[in-house]
């Protein structure tokens, strides 16, 4: 395995595979989880925005956790678990879940459902979130993805609950896609773990202090993202492959070039409000799964 030297290193974002019914295919979930972290990955994350975290019940996240830990996935090491919820009290219940569960890490989106909310407010909320958790609260991962949740996390609210938290708020997922921002970002908080989760910019990250990144591209291209932070190199390849991707609904696409590498077409399944790609589209994931596995990394 290459080896690197980041204090986060690699995560797989996990897509969650679906049944014919709609409900969780878990066994299907805990193998997938289990082949990214045998490729490569040091860890995987349940319940993001790449595993269609906010569709799911609390009831259905015991269960696949469940799945993971009876696959043999030792959930301290290599189990991270995605929160995203407006609601304070469930956001709180869907962290205490993790905890329980022992899991490596939280990571916490911010309340998205009232927009263009204060930089106060939005501290506000994450300190009712962590004080609510008390001494339990650990290994916090706030989450930045404003293309999603509508809702930026300024560079000087990391700020803010680091200093407030301190021991508690330890990291950044940074899956905004400016790299100003994450330049920004890099220079005022190096103290704190930084992940990249826009491929297209991961070795600029890397080469600026970035500590790793949670990746969708990790359910298909494990080995190549570890060797990307292992030389810290640009990937053109991988670079076109995100631009393919954005042509399109990101975990449907994903799925799609899942299903491409696997020939195994439930892949393909999104629980709505998302949809699987059409026809055309998955055909062109295809095509872009083919190229990319041809080509040479650099």
């Amino acid at each position: 395995m290459i080896e690197h030297n980041l204090r986060f290193g690699l995560s797989c974002a996990l897509v969650t595979p679906f049944t014919a019914d709609g409900g969780v295919a878990n066994a299907m979930l805990a193998e997938h989880a289990a082949s990214c972290l045998a490729a490569g990955c040091d860890s995987v994350t349940l319940f993001g925005t790449t595993g269609e975290g906010p569709s799911l019940g609390l009831a259905e996240r015991s269960t696949a956790l469940g799945a993971m830990i009876g696959k043999g996935i030792n959930p301290r090491r290599s189990i991270i678990g995605g929160i995203a919820s407006s609601s304070l009290p469930e956001a709180v219940a869907q962290a205490r879940q993790l905890l329980d569960a022992d899991a490596r890490a939280l990571l916490v989106a911010p309340p998205f459902y009232f927009k263009n909310p204060s930089e106060d407010g939005l501290f506000a909320w994450f300190g009712a979130f962590f004080d609510a958790l008390g001494g339990a609260a650990r290994d916090v991962i706030v989450y930045h993805i404003p293309s999603v949740t509508a809702v930026p996390i300024p560079v000087e609210l990391v700020g803010r609950l680091r200093d407030a938290f301190p021991g508690v708020m330890r990291a950044v997922k940074d899956s905004g896609g400016d790299w100003a921002y994450s330049e920004r970002l890099l220079a005022a908080h190096g103290d704190l773990d930084i992940m990249i989760g826009d491929e297209r910019h991961l070795a600029a990250g890397l080469r600026h202090g970035a500590q790793g990144t949670i990746s969708g591209l990790a359910n298909i291209l494990a080995p190549r993202l570890r060797a990307m932070l292992a030389d810290k190199a640009d990937d053109q390849a991988i670079f076109d492959l995100v631009q393919k991707v954005l042509r399109h609904p990101v975990t449907p696409a994903v799925k799609a070039l899942l299903a491409a590498k696997t020939g195994n077409g439930d892949w393909l399944r999104a629980r709505p409000p998302l949809q699987a790609l059409s026809g055309a589209a998955v055909a062109g994931m295809a095509e872009a799964w083919r190229a990319i596995d041809t080509a040479k990394a650099g």
